[in-house]
């Protein structure tokens, strides 16, 4: 799985091997400049799912509920979830338990698959203190293999664990009989997620443990308007191939 937040980037996917794309709410980081995912609200994210769905018929679309999105009521709630799907999201992904178990288990009953995220959750990351690995104590060991069976058990289809030590995640994944999605959690999840512009290589500054770029597209891109910028200066393009 992959995250995707345009159309053209989700044409691109939609020809490749991928099983499925998030549109995540990590958009109002990377597409919008914030500093957290708090910033991503119901109006961004379904720019971002229309504009994905029409580039991408047949993948798996997941979108994540924005910050504080199922906490405002049941009608709240529902509401962003209609707009969600009908923009053209598949399942709808919402992070933690405690709070977020009962519109979890709301919307399950109403037919809308869910996807369960634990480890860091980025949106409470105010209360995380930063971006920081969970589970290393057995206090949050403890917590986070109580809450996957929670998230199982409420009927998520799949779980997002994030940041969590490689052990941890192993034995959450044997544990639970549904597929577990990691991203910086080790290799024996049931499958992984990494943000596109991370594995693209968009952002050579930002190199976490847990990110390996498959290109260096920061330095493809910056070369390729370089080399437009000489040339327009040069008078080789447009040439006359490129001229009516």
């Amino acid at each position: 799985m992959v995250t995707c937040y345009d159309y053209l980037t989700a044409k691109i996917i939609g020809q490749s091997n991928m099983d499925a794309v998030l549109v995540g709410d990590s958009a109002a980081m990377v597409m919008h400049g914030f500093p957290t995912t708090v910033n991503a609200d119901l109006e961004m994210m379904k720019l971002h799912v229309a504009a994905v769905s029409r580039g991408l018929p047949g993948k798996v679309i997941i979108a994540d509920l924005p910050f504080l999105a199922h906490t405002k009521g049941k009608k709240y709630l529902m509401e962003g979830v209609d707009a969600l799907m009908k923009a053209g999201a598949n399942a709808i992904k919402i992070e933690g338990a405690d709070a977020s178990l009962a519109a979890i288990q709301y919307l399950i009953q109403a037919d809308v698959p869910v996807m369960g995220h634990l480890g860091l959750t980025p949106q409470s990351v105010n209360k995380l203190g930063g971006f920081k690995v969970r589970g290393r104590n057995n206090e949050q060991k403890t917590k986070l293999l109580e809450d996957s069976r929670k998230l199982e058990d409420a009927g998520v289809f799949a779980l997002v664990l994030e940041m969590i030590p490689s052990p941890l995640a192993a034995e959450i994944t044997e544990v639970l009989d549904i597929p577990t999605i990691g991203i910086g959690a080790g290799n024996s999840t049931s499958g992984q997620v990494l943000v596109l512009q991370d594995l693209l290589g968009m952002n050579p500054g930002f190199n976490p443990k847990f990110i390996r770029h498959y290109m260096e597209g920061a330095e493809l891109i910056r070369g390729a308007l370089n080399a437009y910028d000489a040339e327009v200066k040069c008078r080789e393009f447009p040439s006359e191939k490129e001229s009516f």
